[in-house]
């Protein structure tokens, strides 16, 4: 299969790149710089340097192009709600600009990558089914589901083939650990470098994570799928952010000060979901428990600081 990935080059996209040259697919990787791909001597790698609002550029990358990875997004939640005007230009207009060039280029099946943390907003019931409400408390999560509604309004209009994962909240190798997304990371070199870690409210903020590996494996079983639909990628499992630290410092084997700051109000309070259907669709289910997971995550942080980084 020839597949365009968007977001090629990020902490969840280089993965998935990686997987799919793995399985002997023809991957054209479109992003701003060429971080984390690995050197590819098969020939089955190119690389488009662009900004994902360059139109011109995204119709000729899907050129013989049989599926699309849309990893792309501009913001976090945690910054989304400061300018929701840009927030709506930057991701949700090139998004639907996208799905334009794909109806004119004809190629029909897109892998999207929405929010299972922001899109369904603080839960009515858990775990979170993929047929829970969905009334996201942040622009990220808002942009988010409006991108799953455009997907659909193409697919009812054009025969766009859309299969959308509401992903829950990923870590692992090569995820930034400088505090503007993803806990596990930023916790975990905070407390390996004796540095107190900072949390909004009293830790008690429950969260869905699952290591990246799992994402991956995920993501290439949902290629193979005849017919798409939302599907909710997680470990199925609620982890506050107390209990988090204190998994981490078991695996470090180190103790820090925590500081605790006043709650943010676009925090959804807890998030875990239901993923029983991807398992049962996509044939799929986590391998790594969050201790395998932070330990591999470990290894990693700590080979960057003594030379011996390995990308993985």
């Amino acid at each position: 299969m020839r597949i365009l990935v968007l977001g090629g080059t990020g902490f969840i996209g280089s993965h998935i790149v990686d997987g799919l040259l793995k399985e002997g697919h023809f991957v054209k990787v479109l992003g701003r710089k060429n971080k984390y791909i690995e050197n590819n001597d098969s020939g089955l790698l190119e690389y488009v340097q662009a900004d994902f609002s360059d139109s011109l550029v995204i119709l000729e990358a899907l050129i013989g192009i049989d599926a699309v990875i849309h990893l792309i997004s501009s913001t976090v939640p945690s910054t989304s709600n400061s300018d929701p005007i840009a927030d709506i230009q930057s991701n949700l207009v090139n998004s639907v600009n996208l799905f334009k060039a794909m109806r004119q280029s004809g190629v029909k099946r897109i892998m999207y990558f929405s929010s299972g943390g922001t899109v369904y907003g603080n839960p009515k019931k858990l775990p979170i089914s993929e047929s829970h409400p969905t009334h996201p408390i942040s622009s990220y999560g808002i942009i988010k589901l409006a991108i799953e509604n455009y997907l659909f309004m193409y697919q009812e209009l054009y025969g766009l083939d859309p299969i959308i994962f509401r992903l829950s909240n990923p870590y692992g190798p090569r995820q930034g650990h400088l505090g503007s997304q993803g806990v596990i990371g930023t916790f975990m070199n905070q407390i390996l470098q004796g540095q107190p870690i900072k949390i909004w409210g009293d830790g008690s903020v429950i969260r869905d994570y699952i290591y990246i590996a799992d994402v991956v494996s995920a993501c290439l079983m949902g290629l193979k799928l005849e017919q798409g639909g939302i599907f909710n990628i997680g470990s199925g499992c609620g982890e506050s952010l107390l209990s988090i630290i204190n998994t981490i410092q078991e695996c470090t084997k180190s103790e820090t000060e925590i500081i605790f700051e006043p709650s943010r109000g676009f925090d959804v309070k807890e998030v875990v979901l239901d993923i029983s259907l991807a398992k049962e669709k996509l044939s799929w289910e986590p391998k790594y428990s969050l201790e395998s997971g932070v330990g591999l995550h470990c290894e990693w942080l700590k080979s960057l600081s003594s030379g011996t980084h390995s990308s993985n």
